[in-house]
């Protein structure tokens, strides 16, 4: 890979990639929309408490090494969107998986399909493992087979746009129950309906403030 993502730019790409494909109806992002899902508590680790300033940077960083750009739409505020389909080519199932890796780190193939789902359908663990080859044998790979650890039976992907992380044997946890995983799952989908809820919200307050400047014309 010829760009280095630090930790901040890789969060930022990934966060723009997933709000294309889970709430495309409000992408691209405002820098304010951006900051918040970058510190989402769900579909992230590790967590991250960015500024706007933090996430402004790496905007930046990533529209130099054209990864990211200002949007075209025009509009009161500015919106940003990855390039990542046109720089790299990427289909919709390759998004997804690259973008998870991005929001939280090395998965194995069946985290990647069960936690992929909200991005993409994939019909079984076999179409997860074709997309994942795609993207090993590119001429420029893009995610990397990692060393499968002590104590798990399975080894995990990785994305090549930043440094691989080290992985040592304390790293090594129990899969969580199928009740957590019930649980977790709800509490996601109830964060993504309070992060629409306050999308429409900030929708509002700009309509009311738009409306309000258009009757003052007249007094």
């Amino acid at each position: 890979m010829d760009s280095i993502l630090n930790d901040i730019e890789v969060r930022v790409l990934g966060c723009l990639i997933e709000k294309e494909l889970t709430t495309p109806e409000y992408y691209p992002l405002s820098l304010n929309a951006l900051t918040n899902a970058c510190n989402q508590k769900s579909n992230r680790d590790p967590a991250m408490f960015l500024a706007e300033e933090d996430v402004v940077r790496a905007l930046d960083s990533l529209r130099f090494k054209q990864l990211a750009v200002l949007s075209a739409d025009g509009g009161r505020v500015a919106k940003y969107r990855h390039l990542m389909a046109e720089k790299f080519g990427l289909m919709p199932a390759e998004q997804a998986i690259i973008c998870e890796l991005l929001v939280r780190g090395p998965q194995t193939v069946g985290e990647l399909r069960t936690r992929g789902e909200r991005m993409h359908p994939f019909g079984n663990l076999a179409a997860v493992e074709e997309v994942l080859q795609e993207l090993i044998v590119r001429e420029t790979p893009l995610i990397t087979l990692l060393p499968r650890q002590p104590g798990r039976k399975e080894g995990r992907y990785a994305q090549l746009f930043s440094e691989i992380p080290e992985i040592s044997e304390e790293c090594v946890e129990a899969p969580p129950e199928a009740a957590r995983q019930r649980v977790m799952a709800e509490n996601e989908r109830i964060v993504k309906l309070e992060e629409e809820v306050a999308v429409l919200r900030g929708e509002v307050t700009v309509l009311q403030q738009q409306m309000a400047e258009f009757t003052a014309q007249f007094e």
